[in-house]
């Protein structure tokens, strides 16, 4: 019995179906017009590794084990009309391990530096954390310092105006508060970053092109104040 259809399979020595053949090809990926190398540092438990996993695959563990050296998430992103290949270092905040984290600091393009706002000891350890990134760091790689646990907000001891006058005394150096468990600014971090990075490069499409509605700078509409304190956004 003969088919009702004119493209017979292929069985063999012949060709294969015309129509076969074309759903077979697929468009290869564009490439990335930038590989963007970023790490994150910081005291132990102030969720640098939180912060990662949100905004590589938003998602959130209550439980984070430390991290042992260093882990590493790849996340593409496109912003100002690049297409852009962030590998996101996430390095042990144990001392003992700066020996292996040392080497990451050389090839950052960005560096994220991290202290918990309910661990004042955190934050003491930032001086620390800033000769690492002065021994090792390229003198081009844009800094953002974060404080997270923005959800512990009535658990806070690190004011926002203490991290600011320690921000304005780094040359370059911004500041953003977030939560990585309430997934608060946490996509605004990297995008700042990265849009802070791209700057320094030459692009096709101005800054100025760069849409507001990616890097909100206003708090959330619909949050009463009187409900919680008021969240500024990133930067």
């Amino acid at each position: 019995m003969e088919s009702g259809f004119g493209v017979q399979r292929w069985a063999g020595g012949g060709s294969p179906a015309v129509g076969a053949s074309q759903r077979r090809r697929k468009v290869p990926p564009r490439a990335a017009d930038y590989k963007l190398q970023v790490i994150i540092i910081g005291s132990r438990g102030v969720g640098k590794t939180s912060l990662m996993e949100r905004f590589t695959d938003d998602t959130f563990c209550e439980a984070c084990k430390s991290t042992v050296g260093v882990d590493f998430k790849i996340k593409t992103v496109e912003l100002r009309g690049k297409k852009i290949r962030l590998q996101i270092w996430d390095t042990a905040g144990q001392e003992r391990f700066n020996s292996i984290t040392s080497a990451y600091y050389r090839g950052a393009k960005g560096i994220v530096l991290v202290y918990d706002i309910t661990k004042q000891e955190t934050f003491d350890d930032l001086p620390k954390w800033m000769k690492m990134i002065d021994k090792y760091a390229s003198e081009d790689a844009e800094l953002l310092l974060v404080g997270n646990k923005l959800d512990c907000e009535s658990d806070r001891v690190v004011s926002r105006q203490q991290a600011e006058r320690f921000a304005s005394r780094i040359s370059g150096m911004r500041f953003c508060e977030a939560s990585a468990k309430d997934n608060f600014n946490v996509d605004e971090i990297f995008l700042k970053l990265v849009n802070d990075i791209l700057n320094k490069m030459p692009l096709e499409v101005p800054s100025k092109e760069l849409s507001n509605s990616i890097l909100s700078l206003q708090p959330e509409p619909d949050i009463p104040p009187e409900l919680q304190p008021p969240r500024t956004r990133c930067c």
